[in-house]
């Protein structure tokens, strides 16, 4: 392993570099309530074409875009905890996903676009449920 790795050991690395960036359960509990409710929408995908991020879910019609943010990776105000080893390197990782999703949710914002963020903690029933409600206010407006 090279001397300027973030991970504490090998093992570590290699399980850090196994977590998905898409498809995960969470993700996946979150579409198929989604889907269960009759609403049909686009996977991982860039709603502002000119961004380099992806959205977990997409409904482009409706401008609506949302989010499955994981707990640790999105340092959620309820459940994040550093982790002790590391804990500069992965606060200041942290850190920067916080940032990117308030330049992202800034952005959509500026586009028109609606954001929903739902968190891997979250019923995914009762986040298709909201997002099924902003899909009908919008397109009543």
């Amino acid at each position: 392993m090279a001397e300027e790795s973030w991970a504490s050991t090998p093992a570590v690395r290699s399980s850090m570099q196994s977590n998905k960036s898409r498809d995960t359960k969470p993700e996946l509990a979150v579409r198929r309530a989604i889907h269960a409710l009759g609403l049909r929408y686009r996977v991982c995908e860039r709603p502002l074409p000119a961004v380099r991020r992806t959205v977990d879910v997409v409904f482009r019609r409706d401008q609506v875009a949302v989010e499955i943010r994981g707990c640790f990776w999105h340092g959620c105000a309820e459940h994040y905890r550093g982790p002790s080893t590391n804990g500069s390197y992965w606060a200041e990782k942290v850190a920067r996903n916080i940032a990117r999703d308030a330049d992202t949710e800034r952005r959509l914002a500026e586009a028109g676009w609606t954001l929903l963020v739902v968190w891997e903690h979250e019923d995914p029933q009762s986040a298709a449920l909201r997002v099924r409600d902003v899909l009908n206010l919008t397109r009543r407006s």
